[in-house]
């Protein structure tokens, strides 16, 4: 496979970067080719901006993001740091988005590169979201860690269900734009389980790594059980992230 990994993390010698590290030899060891985007090493541009446009905008006099991303893409004209992290996850079988929890989601810069690399027209377009995804065929993980404990991550935890916590990334980000989505890697606060117990998480990531093509995705309803009204349909349990029946 062709392996982008999209790390994010300011300190190389962090347990990220320790996790970062590993997925780079375990994979290579496999026999895969592994790319990593170390953002905060790149001095990343978070910021969508007039700047991601060189070329003749589809409206000067106002800056309307989906379809100024859009046009640029369909012209040629995205800022070349766009493309070429475009580039990376075109030739991507699998991705793996790796970083902290800071605040219940991903660090600035990696929504930041969300925003800009998935771009309208590149990552999505009108009538091809989900199951229709541009991106129908790849898969992707995440792989992250935790201030706290598993308790607290847990369904009846005081933070909530670690899978509840990242639906916006699992279901509003990845499986929006086709991927087929593995199972997060969840570290729990490894700056507190001294060094036996980063060992273990490392010794339990590298055992998902070589084991991916028998790890079960993560189950998203299909189109099929929806309505016209895009609600599941009456009769049709809900079973994936934060939905419920009502």
């Amino acid at each position: 496979m062709n392996v982008l990994i999209v790390y994010a993390h300011p300190e190389p010698k962090s347990f990220n970067g320790a996790m970062k590290d590993l997925a780079c030899q375990t994979l290579q060891g496999a026999g895969h080719d592994v790319t990593v985007s170390d953002l905060y090493a790149m001095r990343f541009n978070a910021v969508v901006g007039p700047e991601d446009f060189h070329g003749e905008r589809a409206d000067p006099d106002f800056l309307r993001i989906a379809s100024e991303q859009t046009k640029a893409f369909e012209t040629g004209s995205l800022s070349p740091d766009i493309v070429a992290e475009q580039e990376k996850l075109k030739r991507a079988d699998l991705v793996i988005l790796q970083f902290p929890i800071w605040w219940f989601g991903m660090p600035a810069i990696m929504k930041g590169w969300a925003d800009r690399i998935f771009a309208r027209g590149f990552a999505y377009i009108a009538g091809r979201k989900y199951d229709t995804g541009l991106f129908r065929g790849k898969t992707a993980m995440l792989a992250v860690t935790t201030g706290t404990s598993a308790d607290t991550y847990a369904p009846d935890g005081i933070d909530g269900d670690i899978l509840s916590v990242l639906w916006p990334v699992h279901n509003g980000l990845l499986r929006y734009c086709g991927f087929d989505v593995l199972p997060p890697f969840v570290a729990h606060m490894p700056g507190r389980v001294g060094q036996s117990g980063r060992e273990a998480y490392l010794e339990a990531y590298r055992k998902r790594l070589i084991d991916l093509d028998n790890t079960p995705k993560l189950f998203f309803h299909p189109a099929q059980d929806y309505g016209p009204n895009e609600r599941l349909k009456p009769g049709v349990l809900a079973r994936s992230g934060v939905q419920r029946n009502v």
